[in-house]
């Protein structure tokens, strides 16, 4: 599935939803940013938790990069694919480098 194809995908989701996801395809690789900062970016700066369930349900893996999201704390946050909080951390690492 192609970027485009996912835009048009989205569609069939909630608004709030695609306002999350497309904010997180523009994470550059390599980089991560806090659920509060995409709250923020997206309009709705107390909703940093409503983004975490949007992410929860993110369809699009690996196209839209719920992994480059994580806690203000510097903590992972959950990650709700296969291999949980491990492979997260894997991601990250592995586009850090």
């Amino acid at each position: 599935m192609t970027e485009k194809d996912v835009l048009i995908e989205m569609k069939k989701y909630p608004l709030f939803y695609q306002k999350v996801w497309k904010c997180v395809m523009k994470i550059p690789s390599g980089e991560v940013r806090s659920y509060k900062w995409v709250a923020e970016k997206i309009g709705s700066p107390k909703a940093f938790r409503a983004v975490g369930l949007a992410l929860k349900k993110n369809p699009f893996a690996p196209i839209v990069p719920c992994h480059r999201v994580i806690r203000s704390d510097g903590k992972l946050g959950g990650y709700s694919a296969s291999g949980g909080i491990t492979k997260k951390k894997s991601l990250i690492e592995k586009e850090r480098y």
